[in-house]
């Protein structure tokens, strides 16, 4: 039979040294990617083998070697302390200061003349009130300035105030040019001398005014006219 080759013998230890090879590469590839199929990661501690030659075990996270060689995270910044909306230190603090012209009014120069009706009656059936936070004196002015129900405290006369009337001047100067105008209630008196008390009391320009404020601020309930004698600011 011609051309015909003679088969070649086969041999084993070609192929048992081969397989070997290709386990050894197989367990370095294992150990260089950490025994999970992914590379270690840096700085992490190398995995310790148990005692009965089975795959090799995490290191845990309270051994002392692990935990050298973790590497250090910075501490977490401390948190900014809380602020209130205008940027202030949170404080509790409550109410604003406004520029306001304040007059006052009495029951003769209101309507009708000579009674203490209000437009809102919110905490007194009529214009009232002794000055206190739970017992403000009726003021008046426009509600598209301050809405009915405001407490306001005027320090000049260390007392609160409530919103509970309109007045006429309030509405014209605050639709015409947004002029803040409030008109505190004086009292009930028809005498003579309430006006002049009026006149002493009210202050030149825009003078300043807390609104919502909070309610222990000082109070004098000193009424502001008496009958004979005016209130006088200390």
């Amino acid at each position: 039979m011609a051309g015909h080759r003679p088969r070649q013998r086969f041999d084993r230890r070609l192929v048992l040294g081969a397989g070997a090879g290709v386990v050894a590469l197989a367990l370095v590839a294992w150990l260089a990617f950490g025994g999970h199929g992914r590379p270690a990661p840096r700085g992490a501690a190398a995995p310790v083998a148990p005692a009965s030659g089975g795959p090799p075990a995490e290191a845990e996270t309270g051994d002392p070697a692990a935990l050298a060689s973790a590497p250090s995270r910075p501490a977490s910044p401390s948190p900014p302390p809380s602020r209130s909306p205008t940027g202030s230190p949170a404080s509790g603090a409550q109410g604003r200061t406004g520029q306001y012209y304040v007059t006052l009014y009495r029951a003769r120069d209101n309507t009708p003349p000579g009674s203490g009706e209000i437009a809102y009656p919110t905490v007194h059936r009529e214009a009232g009130g002794t000055g206190t936070y739970s017992d403000p004196v009726t003021f008046a002015t426009s509600k598209a300035e301050l809405p009915v129900g405001t407490i306001v405290y005027y320090p000049y006369l260390k007392r609160y105030f409530v919103m509970e009337d309109d007045c006429v001047d309030c509405d014209r100067e605050w639709a015409g040019r947004g002029y803040r105008h409030i008109d505190l209630w004086a009292g009930a008196s028809t005498n003579a001398g309430i006006v002049d008390c009026e006149e002493a009391l009210t202050q030149d320009g825009q003078v300043p005014v807390i609104v919502h404020p909070a309610p222990t601020l000082p109070v004098d309930t000193t009424p502001l006219y008496d009958g004979s004698h005016c209130y006088r600011p200390r």
